[in-house]
């Protein structure tokens, strides 16, 4: 098998898990914060700590052996703008309120039956590909250009680095340190280390965005036709599934698009098999817009933040890239906002 076909096997395979694990667990940043700021419900956002501690753990192990070379992802790149990343980070979270849910969690719903969730996906793929390559892109780069800067180090380890410890040493430093805080973080919690269901979540989520890249930067590192590193992220994948479907004979499957295709499935099968699938609508015309208004917003800041909550929240940070902080910043922020004080995206009216 060509290491291209065996990057879209993959691809389908993680899709397929995260489906599964999103649809029985409730995996979602947005339900976390929900939980944890509206409800005081704690757990799953020690499940998406968790998580990013074992992503964190895993992929800086395959980097330290030479396994991924996680400098060639788009998280790492010397060059970037801090501004559009947190403004990009900002519209995602409050998009994602107004959503009830961010991409990935649209299509873990979408496979149990959620039409509303077709809705999101459609407007999000099309907002995020106009910011890519379409209308609004212009907009983007001139923001991109007039606020991007050079730096000398891009990582946490990079920057340990300029202390004068070694890259190996700074490494284990920089993730020692976060994935330490991030574990007595989520198991400090008694109701949490009583959930087995969301601590094998949290471990499996990990592990899967580690699985992206070790998939994309080992496997798939053909010398004469190499794919891009990349691991577990929704905005510009959902845009590439929607132009494929569409266009199919005029592109290539890739890992993004397989693991869109896989996470629906994965979600779809698991939900016929447990007896959750059920169709649900909108319950309104208001609904609908706000729905579709926060798809947008996240297909747009999406692109501008490099990525979304799995996309910068577990991907990015996995790599421990400056970058990546500023845009979960933006992204926490804009959450945190459509979800308490002046700016809280209120409760819609029962019909």
């Amino acid at each position: 098998m060509e290491p291209t076909q065996l990057v879209v096997l993959a691809g389908l395979v993680i899709g397929l898990v995260y489906g599964a694990v999103g649809l029985l667990s409730g995996f979602c940043l947005m339900s976390s914060m929900r939980g944890w700021l509206t409800k005081g419900d704690g757990r799953l956002v020690r499940s998406y700590a968790l998580a990013i501690a074992v992503a964190i753990a895993a992929s800086q192990l395959l980097a330290g052996n030479g396994m991924v070379d996680l400098g060639k992802s788009i998280y790492l790149q010397p060059t970037f703008s801090v501004p559009v990343l947190f403004l990009g980070g900002l519209l995602f979270g409050y998009g994602m309120v107004l959503s009830n849910g961010c991409g990935s969690r649209a299509l873990v719903l979408l496979g149990r039956g959620n039409l509303r969730s077709f809705v999101v996906v459609i407007v999000l793929g099309i907002a995020a590909q106009m910011t890519l390559k379409g209308l609004v892109a212009p907009a983007r780069i001139a923001m991109v250009q007039a606020s991007q800067m050079t730096v000398n180090a891009n990582s946490l380890p990079s920057l340990l680095a300029t202390l004068g410890f070694t890259e190996a040493v700074a490494r284990a430093l920089a993730a020692a340190a976060i994935v330490l805080a991030l574990v007595l973080f989520a198991f400090a919690h008694p109701p949490f280390r009583r959930s087995p269901g969301q601590i094998a979540a949290g471990i499996i989520v990990g592990l899967l965005v580690a699985g992206g890249w070790y998939v994309t930067g080992y496997l798939g590192a053909d010398d004469f036709n190499p794919v891009p590193v990349t691991s577990l992220t929704f905005i510009a994948p959902i845009a590439d599934s929607l132009q494929y479907a569409m266009l199919s004979t005029g592109l290539t499957l890739n890992f993004g698009i397989a693991t869109v295709a896989g996470v629906f499935t994965g979600s779809l099968v698991t939900a016929l098999a447990t007896g959750r699938f059920h169709l649900e609508g909108y319950s309104s015309p208001r609904h609908m817009l706000r729905s579709g208004g926060g798809a947008a917003l996240m297909g747009i800041g999406g692109v501008m933040a490099f990525g979304c909550s799995i996309g910068q929240g577990l991907t990015g940070l996995s790599t421990l890239a400056l970058g990546s902080f500023v845009a979960v910043a933006g992204i926490l922020l804009g959450t945190t906002a459509g979800l308490r004080g002046s700016l809280r995206v209120q409760p819609l009216a029962v019909a």
